[in-house]
Parts: C-alpha cells; sequence; structure tokens
C-alpha cells in the first residue's frame, strides 16, 4: 500500500516523469522530426499511392495514428490493472517496451520512412499507456491538498531529465566535427541514449513504488475463464459500465470534453513545432534544438509556479490563464519570421506548458476515486488521445491542401477558445466524489 506523502514514495514516482521526458523531449519533440523531415524523407517528399506527401503531413497523420491506436485500449488497460493491481507492472513493462523501440530507431536511416513511423508508433504507444498507469498513482500516493503540489513536481523533474538528456544531445549535435561524425549519425545516436536514459531511470519508480492490494475477485459470469482472461473481460465491462454512468457526473464530463479540446492544441504544437519552424520558417537544427532546451527550462518553473499560483486562484481559474497564453502562442507562431521570434516562442510555449499539463491531471485526480484510479486516468487517457488525434490530422490536412503550416497553425485557436468556454462551466465543488460509490456497487456482480 502506498504511503500517503511519503518523500520516497513521491521521489520515486516522480523519476518516472525524469526517465520518460528524454523520450518526449528529444524523440516526439526534439531530434527525431527534424530527422524525419531532412533525412528520412527528404525536403521533397515522397510519393504514396500518386500523391506527394511531404515530411509535414506523414508527421502529423503518423502522430494522430499513434494517438488512435492507443485510444482503443488504454482505458480497458486501466480497468485491468485496478482490479488485478498490476499498476507498477504495467507501467514497467510499456517503459521497457518503449524505450527498446527508441533505442531502434537508431537503425532508421535515409529512406527507411515506413520502419521509422513503425517504430515511432510502438514506442509512443508505449509511452502514452505507461502514462496511464503512471498518471493513476497520484490520486494514491498524496491527499488531496497537496495534489497540486505533487502533480507539479513530478512535471518539474520530467522538464529537468528531459531537458538534461537533451541539452547533452545537443552538445553532442555541436561538436559532430570534432568527434568525427556526422549530424545524422549523432542524431540517431541522440534517440538511441533518449531509449537508454528512459529504461536506466525507470528502475526508481521500479524500487520506491508499491501496489495497492486489490480486495476483489473476479466477477461471478468470469470465474470460468483462464484469470488473464477474466480480468480482460472485467476491464472492458468496467470501462462499458462507467462510460454508461459517467454522463450522470455533469461537471466531470464538462471537465473532460474541455480537456478534450485544449489538449488538442497542446499535443498537436508539441508534435508539430519542430518541423514548423524546420519546413515552414527555413530554421537551421541548432536553432530549432536551442528552442526546445528553452522551454524544457521554463516549462520546469512554469509547472512549480502554476502548481502554487493555484493555491491562490483556484485550480481552475488557473488552468484558465494558461489557455489565454496558449491561445497568445498560437496566434503570434502565425506571424513570426526570424529564429528570435521562434526563441520568443519557446518561452512563451514553456510557460504555458508546465501549468497547464500539471494542473489538469491533478485537477482531474481531484475529481475521481482512488480505488480506480487506473480505470478513470484511462477514460483521461482516451480524451488526451481521442483530441490529440485531430489535431495533427487536420493540421496535415491543412498543410497538404494550401501547402503552408501557418494556416494550420493559426486553426488551433480553435481549440483553445472551446476549451477555455467549457472549462468555465465546470464547477468542482458541486462534484460530489461520494456518489462515485453507486458507480461501485454495480462491479460486484
Amino acid at each position: 500500500m502506498p504511503k500517503l506523502n511519503d518523500r520516497k514514495t513521491i521521489f520515486g514516482w516522480c523519476m518516472y516523469d525524469w526517465a520518460n521526458s528524454a523520450y518526449i523531449t528529444t524523440v516526439v519533440a526534439g531530434v527525431l522530426p527534424a530527422y524525419f523531415s531532412q533525412e528520412v524523407v527528404g525536403p521533397a517528399g515522397v510519393k504514396i499511392g500518386g500523391i506527394t506527401y511531404s515530411a509535414t503531413t506523414l508527421w502529423g497523420f503518423t502522430v494522430g495514428l499513434a494517438a488512435f491506436l492507443t485510444f482503443l485500449v488504454a482505458p480497458i488497460l486501466g480497468a485491468v490493472a485496478d482490479f488485478s493491481s498490476t499498476k507498477k507492472h504495467f507501467l514497467l513493462i510499456f517503459a521497457y517496451t518503449g524505450s527498446l523501440f527508441t533505442v531502434l530507431l537508431y537503425f532508421c536511416q535515409a529512406g527507411d520512412i515506413f520502419r521509422t513511423i513503425l517504430f515511432f508508433i510502438l514506442a509512443q504507444i508505449s509511452f502514452i499507456c505507461g502514462n496511464v498507469f503512471y498518471d493513476a498513482f497520484l490520486p494514491q500516493i498524496t491527499t488531496e491538498d497537496k495534489i497540486n503540489w505533487v502533480s507539479g513536481k513530478g512535471y518539474s523533474y520530467g522538464y529537468v531529465g528531459g531537458g538534461i538528456q537533451f541539452g547533452l544531445t545537443l552538445g553532442f549535435l555541436a561538436g559532430h566535427e570534432q568527434l568525427g561524425l556526422s549530424q545524422d549519425v549523432i542524431a540517431r545516436l541522440g534517440l538511441a541514449f533518449a531509449g537508454l536514459w528512459w529504461a536506466t531511470f525507470s528502475v526508481f519508480p521500479a524500487k520506491h513504488l508499491s501496489e495497492t492490494s486489490s480486495q476483489e475477485s473476479l466477477p461471478t459470469r468470469f470465474r470460468h475463464l483462464p484469470f488473464w482472461l477474466g480480468c480482460l473481460a472485467t476491464g472492458f465491462s468496467r470501462t462499458v459500465q462507467t462510460t454508461r454512468r459517467i454522463g450522470h457526473f455533469r461537471h466531470l464530463l464538462i471537465f473532460l470534453l474541455a480537456f478534450m479540446f485544449y489538449n488538442d492544441g497542446i499535443q498537436t504544437v508539441i508534435n508539430m513545432a519542430t518541423i514548423y519552424g524546420k519546413d515552414e520558417l527555413g530554421l537551421n537544427i541548432t536553432d530549432l534544438m536551442l528552442t526546445l532546451l528553452i522551454i524544457q527550462v521554463v516549462a520546469t518553473i512554469g509547472a512549480l509556479v502554476f502548481s502554487r499560483l493555484a493555491s491562490w486562484l483556484g485550480t481552475k481559474r488557473t488552468i484558465m490563464l494558461t489557455l489565454l497564453i496558449w491561445s497568445g502562442v498560437v496566434i503570434y507562431a502565425y506571424f513570426i519570421q526570424s529564429s528570435s521570434e521562434f526563441f520568443a516562442l519557446g518561452m512563451m510555449v514553456g510557460l504555458a506548458l508546465g501549468g497547464s499539463q500539471a494542473l489538469s491531471r491533478s485537477l482531474y485526480g481531484s475529481m475521481i476515486p482512488p480505488e480506480a484510479s487506473a480505470e478513470f486516468y484511462g477514460f483521461y487517457s482516451v480524451f488526451s488521445k481521442f483530441s490529440a488525434i485531430w489535431g495533427p490530422w487536420i493540421f496535415a490536412a491543412i498543410t497538404m491542401i494550401t501547402g503552408s503550416s501557418r494556416t494550420s497553425i493559426l486553426s488551433l485557436v480553435a481549440f483553445f477558445l472551446i476549451g477555455l468556454v467549457l472549462l468555465f462551466l465546470v464547477d468542482e465543488k458541486k462534484h460530489q466524489k461520494a456518489k462515485w460509490n453507486d458507480i461501485f456497487l454495480s462491479y460486484s456482480g
């Protein structure tokens, strides 16, 4: 049983963010999009079925596909983990699977388009599914009065850890001539380094996190099945039941809808920023990587500052403030032309990113039942990943139609404004967690 507010437990939990943020920073946001554009696909694009696709378009469709595949499995995995007390096992399985396919990206070279896409999708699915179980520990390791701070602390560890690994990779890229290696070799080594970093530091949650024992047995109707199949059937059944009942909890549902929209905008900015800077603005790799390093530093501060601000202003209002900043980010991105403007944009992104991600997770965590945290963070992931499908796909489609990414980036304002309006309608004080007892009474059959 995890100890509430125990320093070692919280440290172990935060260190998983330190571990896997190397992947999100170097692979998803940093090196891989630029390498995919410049080397794997190339400036001329690739012809598929008689249609020429640019690297930006292919990357957008790939990110959306990974989100769609995760959307199909995440809530069921969460329910199974709650029932069988295996959150930690699932977390580590996905951590090491994801790190393996990240390392395998080293073997993807110029022209290896479909191999790169396959390895990236498998790593991305593992990253997202692992976070379902990582997030699910949050309500079980801390109390409601400290959940904002602990959530923010987790993100700050991630920004620091990811920033250090990315900074080292950037240093190797800058000194590739002294090392006697080409930039593309260093880029591939940086991808493998991110996977090894992820795997190495995952030993801390393996050591310090402990599982809450399940007090339940398989429902009667599934006891004739093999245990693993009975767990899967129970997880699916619970997911269906909760989906039917969640509509009765108006404010939680509205929050999830709000999150679905504004997270769409956030994830699209994260996934498409580097390739936007490379293809649309023509920035060199050094400027792009330095901007991402700036984002990591500012986001570390933003996660902690906004977590403190939430204790004074309120979690919901503070998230709304970050959404106004995000709206300004994409409007500004439409007009920028130079590397210095891209640096300024990076600082705005870092500030908004740290606050919006940490507080969204903690607000949701304060509204769900701790005894089914993995299942409900599975739902959180559903809304998160469902939204993450459409943003990159819309971005890619508009880019393909117009031939420019500027209109695509401006379209993201709509996602932030819709999310802002919906979030305004959420009244977390009216949300009574005691009502969740009605849901779990139906699970014992």
